[in-house]
């Protein structure tokens, strides 16, 4: 009798599986035709980056946009929307940079753009003899003997034999966030840096860059990754080949901007958030349409399909448009200033900051259990794209909330080509595929779902 009794539990539990299981197939099928039929992602996009553009932070752009994203996000009707005062920095390029080499065979115009950070040439050309390195110890062992005076020219490629190209990317950064440091400290007068692009075009790449107290400011750009094939077959044949460069660019002082902050309380557990989030600012040369103003137009479309819908999750959901990711993290760092003092339970945090490409996967910083309770939904995501959720990398600006215990998410689209833009000026909303983007919202929307659902 006891057997028999154990029998009719089990059957009961796997048929109460099931049914579950169904009705969470169902309710995220509803979230994803809502996002593929009504979507207004795509349509604030092109808003963003075309009449708005460019958005370095401290700029009129980064304003305009924050201006843009609360009056949007306030008239969606959420439960709140507010801003978070944050103090940026405030670089700007100036007039458009000018670089050319000169050797044996002539004058040579390339195409560079100065690194986000950098030192300006005074509104006049500075040159010098280049010397070719692959690495900061080639660099060191060359010595300030053959570096002195000199322009370093860093030509470290991307790594092609990495599969996932953010590890090609993190393999190769050092070079333009550091390089200038490590040539100054041997007396170099610039650095020329090798874009980190996946093609071999004329589009150099801007990014973020560093000094150090103590350690000269010399002039740091980028040359595109075909001029840097150029000059490095140029200096083979003649090692007196010298660098010429003008570069407008300079650091005025720190303003003040703002995240913007949006969200719908959850109806049985309101104190425990998930957050879904991208940055609001973007480089100036292009108009940030992938990096990232996909991240939150995807971002705030998460919201208003629950409200669409009339799903009212039984967790908070909060949408954050971070500000200055690109060129000092100050939006990802007062949030979870704010979050700590304010003793908020963040339980989850999910960036999308790679591209409005094809969704694949979602990676997390979660421990094993969560990370396990995560996979057993994707089998319910697989159908629309999501391959795996796996261990990895979180994002930038949800970065400072790990300190607090807060499981990390990033959606992870498909990147082979995200770095052939990547802080160019051809990162533009004609870039972008209304369908990739569409598909990458209802994903991040469906695990949001699940989320708030069950918990981790």
């Amino acid at each position: 009798m006891k057997i028999k009794r154990l029998y009719i539990l089990a059957f009961f539990f796997s048929s109460f599986v099931v049914a579950n299981a169904q009705n969470d197939s169902l309710n995220i099928r509803s979230i994803v035709n809502q996002t593929l039929s009504n979507s207004v992602c795509y349509s604030r996009l092109d808003y963003l980056s075309n009449s708005i553009g460019g958005r370095l932070s401290g700029s009129p752009q980064a304003e305009q946009a924050v201006v843009w994203a609360q009056k949007t996000l306030k008239e969606d009707g959420f439960d709140s929307v507010w801003l978070q005062e944050v103090i940026v920095p405030h670089w700007v390029r100036g007039a458009k940079e000018e670089g050319f080499f000169t050797g044996k065979s002539g004058k040579t115009k390339v195409a560079i753009c100065a690194l986000g950070g950098s030192v300006g040439t005074n509104q006049k050309f500075i040159s010098g003899n280049v010397v070719e390195v692959k690495d900061f110890n080639q660099l060191k062992n060359l010595g300030e003997a053959i570096i002195k005076g000199k322009i370093v020219f860093f030509n470290r490629p991307m790594d092609p034999l990495f599969i996932e190209t953010f590890d090609a990317y993190s393999h190769a950064v050092d070079q333009r966030s550091m390089g200038a440091i490590e040539a100054a400290k041997l007396g170099a007068i610039a650095v020329l840096v090798r874009s980190m692009g996946s093609n071999v075009d004329k589009n150099p790449h801007t990014g973020a860059m560093r000094y150090l107290d103590g350690v000269s400011k010399i002039p740091a750009c980028a040359i595109s990754t075909y001029d840097a094939e150029l000059l490095s077959g140029k200096l083979k044949q003649d090692n007196q080949t010298t660098f010429s460069l003008k570069m407008s660019c300079e650091t005025l002082p720190d303003v003040i901007s703002y995240n913007v902050v949006a969200q719908i309380l959850g109806s049985e557990k309101p104190d425990e958030i998930i957050l879904v989030g991208g940055h609001l600012d973007s480089w100036d040369n292009g108009d940030g349409s992938h990096d990232d103003g996909a991240g939150c137009v995807q971002s705030m479309e998460v919201l208003h399909t629950f409200k669409t819908l009339g799903i009212r999750p039984k967790r908070t959901i909060r949408c954050v448009l971070f500000m200055n990711e690109e060129n000092g993290l100050k939006g990802g760092l007062k949030y979870a200033e704010l979050a700590k003092a304010n003793f908020e339970k963040h339980i989850a945090a999910i960036e999308t900051d790679a591209g409005g490409f094809t969704p694949r996967k979602f990676s997390t910083t979660a421990s094993d259990s969560s990370l396990f309770a995560m996979q057993k939904w994707e089998p319910l995501l697989k159908q629309y794209g999501i391959e795996e959720i796996s261990q990895g990398h979180g994002g930038a600006d949800i970065g400072p909330l790990k300190n607090q215990g807060v499981v990390l998410i990033g959606f992870g689209p498909d990147s082979q080509r995200y770095f052939d833009i990547h802080h160019t000026a051809v990162d533009t909303f004609d870039k972008v595929s209304k369908r990739e983007l569409e598909l990458g919202a209802a994903n991040i929307a469906a695990l949001v779902w699940l989320i708030s659902e069950y918990g981790l």
